[in-house]
C-alpha cells in the first residue's frame, strides 16, 4: 500500500480493504486482572478474518516485575518477525473492550518502536460484529517476516523523570484511570498498590474519550473534554494510568487533534503506587 494510514480507520474502510497485500489486522485485546476474560480464547473463538493475535503480556518486557513495560527493540523485532510481520506492512489494531482499552497501547508500542504504519479500528470488533461483518475462528499463522525496531526515547518517561517533574512542572501528567481510582476511593485491581495519584496530575478517564458505541469522539468534542480536564494543549502531555495501557488512548486522542508533544509514563501506577518512597495525593489524605 502506498498511502499512509490515518491513526484511526473505520470498519467500512477495513471491510472494503481486508485481504489486500501488505495489510495485516491484529487483535490486540487485553483485559484488567479480575475481569474474567481471556483475550486469547476470545480471539480463537471469534476474530476478524485473517487477524493475528497480539499478546500484550507476552510481548512486553518480561525481565522486569512491572506489567506491560515496553520491550527492548531487538526482542520486539524478533517477536513481530515470528508473528509474520514485516517493515512494509500496514497494520490495523482492534480490541474487544468497546472503550479502546488496549488497541491504542499496541498502536503506541509500534510507533514508539519505529513502525508508524499503524492504525486503530474505530469501534473495535464490537462495532464490526454489530454490523454483521464476517468473523472466523481458529488461530491465524503466517510465515516469518522481516521486522526491525528502534526506540523513540522521547515517547517514554520513567520514574525519575516523573518524580522530577513534580517540582519542575515542565510537562502535564494526565491520569487515564477512573475518577474513583484517581481519588483513592476505589480499590486498585492489582494487590499491594496504594490509592491516589501523582501530586500535580490531572484526571481524564480513557472511557470519556469514546462514544457509547466505542467509536472515537469527534475532534471538537475531544478538545472540549481535554479542556474541561484542565489540559493545556500548548504544553507537553505525559499520559499515565494503571499499567501504561489505557494511557495510550489519551495519546491517541491527542494525536487525532494534532497534539504530538506526548509521552507515556510506562511504569504507571503499578510502579508509583507500589513503592513506599513516592508521594501521593488522594481524597483520603
Amino acid at each position: 500500500m502506498t498511502t499512509r494510514l490515518p491513526a484511526v480507520v473505520a470498519t467500512e474502510w477495513l471491510a472494503s480493504t481486508l485481504g489486500r497485500p501488505g495489510l495485516r489486522v491484529l487483535d490486540g485485546s487485553w483485559y484488567l486482572p479480575g475481569s474474567g476474560r481471556d483475550p486469547a480464547k476470545e480471539y480463537s473463538a471469534s476474530h476478524i478474518p485473517g487477524a493475528l493475535f497480539f499478546d500484550l503480556d507476552a510481548t512486553s518486557d518480561r525481565s522486569v516485575p512491572l506489567p506491560h513495560m515496553l520491550p527492548p527493540p531487538a526482542a520486539f523485532a524478533e517477536a513481530m518477525s515470528a508473528l509474520g510481520l514485516s517493515d512494509s506492512d500496514d497494520l490495523v489494531i482492534y480490541d474487544g473492550s468497546g472503550v479502546n482499552l488496549s488497541a491504542p497501547r499496541v498502536w503506541w508500542t509500534f510507533r514508539t518502536l519505529g513502525h508508524d504504519r499503524v492504525s486503530v479500528l474505530d469501534g473495535g470488533i464490537g462495532k464490526w460484529r454489530r454490523e454483521h461483518r464476517p468473523i472466523e475462528q481458529g488461530v491465524v499463522t503466517l510465515p516469518p517476516g522481516r521486522f526491525t525496531a528502534r526506540l523513540d526515547r522521547g515517547a517514554v518517561r520513567d520514574l525519575a523523570s516523573v518524580r522530577a517533574n513534580i517540582h519542575q512542572g515542565m510537562e502535564q501528567l494526565v491520569d487515564a484511570r477512573s475518577t474513583g481510582r484517581f481519588a483513592g476511593l476505589e480499590p486498585e485491581p492489582r494487590p499491594g498498590l496504594r490509592g491516589g495519584h501523582v501530586p500535580g496530575s490531572v484526571n481524564l478517564p480513557f472511557t470519556d474519550l469514546v462514544r457509547p458505541d466505542g467509536t472515537m469522539l469527534p475532534p471538537e468534542e475531544l478538545r472540549r473534554r481535554l479542556a474541561e480536564a484542565g489540559i493545556d494543549l500548548s504544553r507537553p502531555v505525559v499520559a499515565t494510568c494503571g499499567s501504561g495501557t489505557s494511557a495510550c488512548a489519551l495519546v491517541l486522542s491527542l494525536h487525532l487533534i494534532g497534539h504530538t508533544q506526548t509521552a507515556v509514563y510506562d511504569g504507571a501506577w503499578a510502579e508509583w503506587g507500589g513503592r513506599a518512597d513516592t508521594p501521593i495525593e488522594s481524597q483520603l489524605t
